[in-house]
């Protein structure tokens, strides 16, 4: 009977087992299936080892402790301390001068096992594991050391991935093999986030307490320790019950974990919460728009992230001159300069920029009135706004000059129309005349003249040296409306001083506008240098110097008369153009230079429309703040003097002069006339190229 069963039990076993899991058996055996998914596993945990392993190896985490440790400051072009850029950044202590009763406290609430684990815990790391799949792949907190904290608060971001978990991990070991527990422990303290826009252990024992780290007693050090959890939620300005009750609950595992015995805590829990505070928030960002402009050009130039410029203790060294910005601020503080809106309902914005001409660093820069919103709205740097006549210099009356013309060229006066399309430009005083001097007609600000001279010299030719000077001109804007500002694109304050720049340097445009000449990380090695400080010649010297002398005119008899400065001289150039809808403006510009700063201003609103425009046709709105400024800058420039004359000086000395004088006038109007004689018959010859080639 047994020996039945037996072979019963030996068929049965023989036969093929059916169902799912005899099929499974039946791949597997074949295939070896469980073999290779194990393999697989394993290459899969080895590829991502060693790549996170490798990450973390070529990190610069020697640099952590000194990044942490220090913030970004702004030097100016002296050296010295222009100020600070931080993002959670607290005043700074070592740990010998932060109380032993907060480091236990913190080490029994957020990491029992700190002082002997490799930076990573491998219960914590299981249960994050399991609550990873629990809720369906959504990584919740918990499970982290303070090692990991640190590594997410200072290298990684916020981010509840598992990618970002796992890379955590990696850098927490790193870290751990990088530095010791004390240093990790302070590093952690001072860069914790204690709420009320408090971080660092030391800033909070002040916020909180009135006192600095080292002096916290057991209850307030267990107090900051459960601030650490859920800030908003347990600090004791905001929520003192909760406070308390968190307090309690860290002073009992003090106890579990042998760091005070019962009869401290029962005595630190009878403590009332005796809160002072006489932490003071420093003020770094004294220059926001120039410390805005000054981040962006270190992403954009030189590939930084912001969180690497707010966080990384870098050094940042700058063209500022701090007494040019404190100067264009305070002009820019007084609502005086400022014209009025006529409905009242909002105030008229501004920027300006001041630069050296010589090689385009930006010396000061504001770029906007009211509250200031962090690398928000930038005018000076990012408005494109259309220039008016601000612009006739450069399509104009300097490429006029390189083409025979001089600053006394009688210019044609008289109400005209041009093209096929009848344009008619008026002049904004409505006076008219047969013929005008060049000078006048720039220091006046005509408009026929201007647009007379683009017709004759060729739009193409005024196109062609508005791109030397750094401002490019789209198919659709190439026509006579170019002479009076019609550029649809706009301009910046920050494109309008360095185009300038060119007449106040001997025709040398600056190869770029900018700011910051290098950058060093918190250990001192430079990461970026600006080494793009170079001119180009762009026009003729005698040009730039004949422009000057056109220049100057504007601001002794012409349009910017109420904008000089009294006791200097300043050369330059007025613009606005009009609104459609009533007597008025929606910008004024002057852009103005001595030979040592170009100063470049714009006035108007952000949004023009029936309510937001500036009354009056001429640059009335402007010329208050434009005189202000420079008349608190130039006393701070080298106060350099031209070394030449106003035109409509040299025309009445020239009208007064002596027969020698009079035969150099008509020496130079010979020159002239040959000059223009030539001119045209380049014109003729090209023309009848054109007929016999066909063209």
């Amino acid at each position: 009977m047994e020996n039945r069963r037996k072979a019963h039990k030996q068929m049965n076993d023989s036969q093929p087992q059916k169902g799912l899991w005899g099929w499974l058996k039946r791949i597997n055996y074949r295939f070896q299936l469980l073999r290779w998914l194990i393999l697989i596993v394993l290459s899969l945990f080895l590829a991502v080892s060693s790549y996170y392993t490798f990450k973390v190896k070529i990190a610069n985490l020697s640099n952590l402790q000194a990044s942490l440790a220090k913030t970004t400051v702004i030097y100016d072009q002296n050296g010295k301390k222009a100020g600070s850029v931080s993002s959670g950044k607290g005043t700074y202590v070592s740990l010998s001068k932060i109380s032993p009763n907060v480091q236990k406290a913190v080490v029994a609430t957020e990491d029992r096992t700190f002082w002997t684990n490799i930076g990573i815990s491998p219960k914590g790391i299981l249960r994050a594991a399991v609550s990873y799949v629990i809720h369906g792949g959504n990584i919740a907190g918990g499970g982290s050391t303070i090692t990991q904290q640190l590594v997410k608060n200072s290298i990684l971001t916020q981010q509840q991935t598992l990618s970002r978990k796992v890379e955590e991990i990696f850098y927490a070991i790193q870290v751990t093999k990088v530095y010791s527990k004390k240093q990790i422990m302070a590093m952690y303290l001072n860069n914790a986030y204690f709420g009320n826009g408090v971080y660092g252990v030391q800033d909070a024992s002040r916020k909180y307490f009135g006192k600095n780290a080292s002096q916290l007693t057991v209850a307030e050090g267990a107090t900051l320790a459960g601030i650490l959890r859920n800030p908003s939620y347990y600090n004791p300005i905001d929520s003192l019950s909760h406070s308390v009750s968190r307090r309690n609950l860290i002073l009992q595992r003090m106890v579990d974990n042998k760091s005070i015995s019962q009869t401290t805590a029962n005595k630190a829990k009878k403590e009332g919460m005796n809160l002072v505070d006489t932490y003071k928030a420093t003020r770094g960002y004294k220059y926001p728009y120039y410390f805005d402009a000054v981040i962006s050009e270190a992403i954009s130039k030189y590939g930084l992230s912001e969180n690497e410029i707010m966080s990384k203790g870098l050094k940042i060294y700058t063209t500022l001159d701090q007494n040019y910005q404190k100067s264009m601020q305070a002009s820019f503080k007084n609502k005086y300069n400022f014209p009025v809106n006529p409905a009242g309902t909002a105030r008229a914005q501004g920027a300006s920029v001041a630069m050296d001409p010589k090689t385009g660093a930006v010396k000061a820069l504001v770029g906007g009135r009211g509250k200031h919103v962090f690398r928000g709205y930038n005018r000076a740097t990012q408005m494109q706004r259309q220039p008016g006549s601000a612009i006739k210099p450069l399509a104009v009356y300097a490429p006029a000059l390189e083409n025979g013309y001089h600053y006394d060229s009688d210019l044609s006066n008289k109400r005209q129309k041009f093209g096929n399309n009848g344009y008619e430009p008026v002049n904004v005083d409505n006076q008219y005349s047969t013929t005008i001097p060049m000078y006048q007609a720039l220091a006046q600000s005509k408009n026929v003249p201007a647009v007379w001279l683009l017709n004759t010299i060729g739009v193409s030719t005024g196109v062609s040296y508005l791109k030397k000077f750094g401002i490019t001109v789209s198919k659709s804007d190439q026509n006579l409306a170019l002479a009076l500002g019609g550029v649809s694109t706009g301009v910046s304050p920050l494109q309008m001083a360095r185009a300038y720049s060119a007449f106040a340097n001997s025709g040398k445009l600056p190869d770029s506008s900018y700011m910051i000449t290098k950058i060093t990380d918190a250990s001192g090695n430079v990461i970026a240098e600006n080494n793009n400080t170079g001119t180009s010649q762009i026009i003729f010297a005698d040009t730039a110097k004949e422009m000057t002398q056109m220049l100057l005119s504007v601001f002794t008899s012409g349009t910017a008369v109420n904008a000089k400065p009294a006791g200097y001289s300043v050369a330059g150039k007025t613009g606005s153009t009009e609104v459609s809808f009533a007597y008025g403006t929606k910008d004024q510009w002057i852009v103005g230079y001595t030979p040592d700063v170009v100063v470049a201003t714009w006035v108007g609103f952000d949004k023009t429309d029936k309510n937001h425009y500036m009354q009056g046709i001429s640059e009335t709105g402007i010329t208050t703040l434009y005189k202000d400024e420079m008349t608190r800058i130039l006393p701070y420039s080298k106060q350099t003097s031209f070394t030449v004359q106003s035109a409509d000086s040299m025309a009445q000395s020239n009208g007064t002069s002596s027969s020698s004088s009079s035969s150099s006038d008509w020496s130079k109007k010979l020159k002239e006339s040959i000059s223009n004689g030539v001119k045209n018959a380049e014109s003729t010859i090209q023309s009848w190229y054109n007929k016999i080639t066909g063209k």
